[in-house]
C-alpha cells in the first residue's frame, strides 16, 4: 500500500485563449462555427511533479495566476490534466469554491443533505451530523432560509462545516479561511488541526503565509505554472517572501 495520499506526475494543463478581440457573443458564435477564431495556448501548469504523504499538511503558495487553484482542481478531479497523471489514495473533501455543490435556491437544511451526497455520504450519515454542522456554522437562525440570501461568509461557514463534519482522508482547502471573521478562522484552524491529528492529509492554498506556517509542515511554491521549490514550510515561505 502506498504511503502517499496524492501522487502528481508530470502534470501540465493547457487552456486556449482567443488572441483576437471579438465585440459580441453573436460574432464569437458565428466565427467559432466557421472555425475562424485564432487561439493561443496558455499553459497554467508545466510538468508539475511531487508526492503528498498520508497525514501531512502541505501548503501551496504563489502569486495570483500562478496555477495554484488549477492544480487543486486537478487533484480534486474536477479537471483532467492535458498531460500527466494524478493518483489519489483515499476519499477527498474539496473546499475549492464557495458554494460549489450547493443549490442556491435551497435552504441550508436541504443543502446539508445535498452537499453530503456530493461528498459521498448517505442521508442517514448526514442526519447524525446535522446538529453538529449547524452548531459549527452558527447558522441556526437561517437554517430554513435559501442559501442565495446568504453572505459569502455564511456560505463559507456552511461549506466548511459540511466538508469537515466527517474526517476525510484528504481535505483540500483553497482560501476558505480568508472569508469570515477572525473567530470563525480560528475555529477552522482548530478543526483542521483536529483532522490532521486523526491522520488526514491537508492540502492548503492561502495568500496568508502566517496561516501556511502555522498549519503546514511542508510547502510547494508555484510560479507561472512551474514548481520553484518544495521543502520545509519555513524554508519555502522564507524564500517566497524575499
Amino acid at each position: 500500500m502506498s504511503e502517499n495520499a496524492v501522487e502528481i506526475k508530470n502534470v501540465s494543463m493547457m487552456f486556449n485563449k482567443s488572441s483576437e478581440r471579438i465585440d459580441n457573443i453573436k460574432e464569437y458564435i458565428v466565427r467559432l462555427a466557421k472555425r475562424n477564431i485564432m487561439f493561443e495556448e496558455f499553459w497554467a501548469l508545466k510538468d508539475v511533479s511531487f508526492n503528498i504523504k498520508k497525514g501531512e499538511a502541505i501548503g501551496i503558495v504563489g502569486l495570483n495566476g500562478s496555477g495554484k487553484s488549477t492544480l487543486l482542481k486537478i487533484i480534486a478531479q474536477v479537471m483532467k490534466p492535458t498531460k500527466g497523471s494524478v493518483t489519489i489514495n483515499g476519499s477527498i473533501a474539496p473546499l475549492i469554491e464557495l458554494g460549489a455543490g450547493f443549490d442556491m435556491d435551497l435552504s441550508a437544511r436541504e443543502n446539508v443533505f445535498l452537499n453530503g451526497a456530493v461528498l459521498g455520504y448517505s442521508r442517514a450519515e448526514m442526519k447524525k451530523k446535522f446538529e453538529d454542522i449547524m452548531d459549527f456554522a452558527e447558522l441556526w437562525d437561517f437554517v430554513d432560509v435559501a442559501v442565495k440570501n446568504y453572505s459569502s461568509g455564511m456560505i463559507a461557514r456552511l461549506g466548511f462545516a459540511i466538508a469537515t463534519a466527517h474526517t476525510p482522508d484528504i481535505l483540500i482547502v483553497d482560501e476558505i479561511l480568508g472569508v469570515g471573521d477572525y473567530k470563525f478562522q480560528e475555529k477552522c484552524e482548530k478543526r483542521m488541526n483536529e483532522i490532521i491529528s486523526h491522520g488526514a492529509t491537508i492540502i492548503f492554498v492561502s495568500h496568508s503565509i502566517k496561516q501556511v506556517r502555522e498549519l503546514c509542515t511542508r510547502a510547494v511554491w508555484i510560479e507561472k505554472g512551474n514548481v520553484v521549490m518544495i521543502g520545509d514550510v519555513e524554508e519555502v515561505c522564507d524564500k517566497y517572501m524575499v
